[in-house]
């Protein structure tokens, strides 16, 4: 994929905002092996219904999509059935926006069983709306006065098959909500036979480290890399939290600025780990310069999920490209912008802090006067 990236500035809006979305989505368009040649961006509060940015940026979109030889144009808001195929036409190009890049990156990193039909869920619960009025497109070549053409057949045609087999994955998805309630109830049962334990998942916005910090904490083997949406499916593992406290640390699938709306409805199965938590893990980028926008979205979409009264710790990581030992982390403070949250500095990466992060979620169940020393 050679890649032009549009973004629209609207009303309310900074261009700081703006900007930081579209190299996002530039991130978005590498993750799945393409390359950005270049964007452009335009003021406008109110979208076209017809091409979204008006004809006039159109002309300027084709002249830089020839000019550099692009074979797909990528918008950084949704589009409209009509609007793609209108540009389409105008700029004989593919035409594509986030949720298309956010569907393609899910489709390639799903493993699992679970996973997969989740992510076939939200690309056909994306897909199903755009096939209304390709029929009618498609149909005028029949003619005929209350005639169906050959188009909106066929359309009407794939519409069933999309609604039946959305119907059929929603049935295996109810089956595995069912599993994994079942499997919460024995691994509680069996766990609660030990002693006080508490259940805490661990969220973030994608590529901040929650993968690596699940690791530090449990000391499970778990895939990480740095790239966008790494890992996909829930895993949980436990950890004693000396000496009288049981931990169940839950990973969960990262968040994204505009995450589509098919992706968090087909993720419900997975995401119901986050819904039973005690305590929530928000993993934070401590070297990125955006990171409270982010936590912003991540808080969003945990309001969307009806779990923003869950008590939160937020954990700000990748510590060690900020200072150079674990001894100056004591030094580091952003708890005056989010001074209603209890905050901590760590490395996951080289295990800074892991202990007192511990120590934080031990206080957290027990008090604030609890204190315990854990061993490294």
């Amino acid at each position: 994929m050679r890649a032009i990236l549009v973004g629209v500035w609207k009303k309310g809006e900074t261009k700081g905002e703006v900007y930081q979305s579209i190299n996002e989505l530039g991130g978005l368009v590498e993750a799945v092996g393409g390359k950005v040649l270049g964007k452009l961006v335009q003021k406008r509060d109110i979208p076209d219904p017809s091409t979204y940015i008006g004809k006039g940026r159109v002309e300027d979109l084709n002249l830089l999509v020839q000019g550099t030889k692009a074979n797909a144009v990528v918008f950084d808001d949704p589009l409209t059935p009509s609007q793609v195929k209108e540009l389409e036409k105008r700029l004989r190009a593919k035409v594509l926006d986030r949720a298309d890049l956010v569907l393609e990156i899910f489709t390639r990193r799903a493993r699992t069983k679970e996973a997969k039909l989740q992510v076939e869920l939200a690309k056909l619960q994306h897909e199903l709306p755009r096939l209304y009025g390709k029929g009618k497109a498609l149909s005028r070549q029949a003619g005929g006065i209350g005639g169906r053409g050959p188009g909106e057949q066929e359309a009407e045609i794939r519409r069933r098959i999309l609604k039946k087999r959305i119907h059929k994955i929603k049935q295996e998805l109810e089956e595995v909500k069912k599993r994994r309630r079942e499997q919460r109830k024995r691994r509680i049962k069996e766990v609660s036979k030990e002693g006080d334990f508490v259940r805490v998942a661990i969220v973030g916005y994608t590529n901040v480290g929650k993968s690596t910090l699940m690791k530090a904490l449990t000391g499970r083997d778990v895939f990480k890399k740095n790239m966008l949406f790494a890992t996909l499916d829930t895993t949980t593992s436990s950890r004693y939290v000396y000496p009288d406290l049981k931990v169940l640390f839950t990973d969960t699938v990262g968040f994204i600025n505009k995450l589509p709306t098919e992706l968090i409805e087909a993720f419900k199965a997975t995401l119901e780990e986050i819904e039973e938590a005690d305590i929530i893990l928000h993993v934070v980028d401590a070297s990125d310069p955006k990171w409270l926008e982010k936590i912003e979205t991540v808080n969003g979409i945990l309001k969307k999920l009806n779990l923003e009264g869950v008590k939160q710790i937020l954990v700000f990581n990748k510590v060690d490209r900020l200072v150079s030992s674990p001894e100056e982390v004591e030094f580091l403070d952003h708890s005056m912008l989010v001074s209603d949250i209890p905050n901590i500095y760590v490395s996951a990466e080289k295990k800074w802090n892991i202990n007192g992060l511990l120590n934080m979620i031990y206080r957290t169940v027990k008090g604030e006067n609890a204190f315990q020393s854990f061993p490294s």
